[in-house]
């Protein structure tokens, strides 16, 4: 299935597109599907299509943090540095929302930066993307309480999803901010009691005043 976004970003360049295509492997995911782990060997790039992956990393106590979505039309710039250099990955790539997502083989990434600057400008703009959002991760860590951060996480999520009703787990949601469950479900139940959001079971329902 061919993202909208996939193609406006090589709209100038249909023969780069056509090439993806026909050296790509697109595959079908479902939610919670792992798509790329820590320490595992990055033979292709995911360029997303449709649906919606998020980057974690996971620190050696076993704790998780997320880093960044890729949405369609994004890839993964840490598969595309860790690939490029023969290094393990770093990071753990999670189906967000059943996705499509088309396989880029390492070795053309190479030659396509070599025959096509849409391709090597396209690698510098998601770097750039995703630089800016992991500064704001570690802006939010160091200067902002997790009440702050727990907040800031939905409303990303509503953008994401352009919807009120948010399904997670109290435990999803602090494996994404890095801190303990109990943690958000106190936080979670003190925004509830001042009315900016409902929570059900796996669920959580935001006011319009939130």
């Amino acid at each position: 299935m061919d993202s909208l976004l996939f193609s406006s970003e090589f709209s100038s360049s249909p023969d780069l597109k056509d090439k993806l295509y026909q050296n790509g492997i697109l595959k079908t995911y479902h939610e919670g599907d792992i798509i790329l782990d820590e320490n595992a060997s990055i033979r292709s790039i995911p360029i997303v299509m449709k649906g919606l992956l998020k980057v974690i990393r996971t620190e050696e106590d076993g704790r998780e943090i997320l880093l960044y979505y890729i949405k369609a039309g994004e890839s993964c710039i840490m598969s595309f540095l860790g690939g490029m250099h023969n290094e393990k990955s770093i990071v753990k790539a999670e189906v967000e929302e059943d996705s499509e997502i088309l396989f880029l083989p390492i070795d053309k990434v190479t030659l396509f930066i070599k025959e096509y600057p849409e391709w090597l400008d396209y690698i510098f703009r998601l770097y750039h993307k995703r630089f800016e959002e992991l500064l704001d991760i570690i802006n939010a860590i160091a200067f902002k309480k997790v009440d702050e951060r727990l907040l800031n996480l939905l409303h990303k999520k509503y953008e994401i999803s352009r919807s009120k009703t948010i399904i997670i787990t109290h435990e999803q949601l602090a494996n994404e901010l890095g801190t303990a469950r109990v943690v958000v479900s106190r936080l979670l139940k003190q925004l509830e009691d001042s009315g900016k959001l409902m929570l059900g079971r796996n669920k959580i329902i935001l006011s319009d005043s939130i």
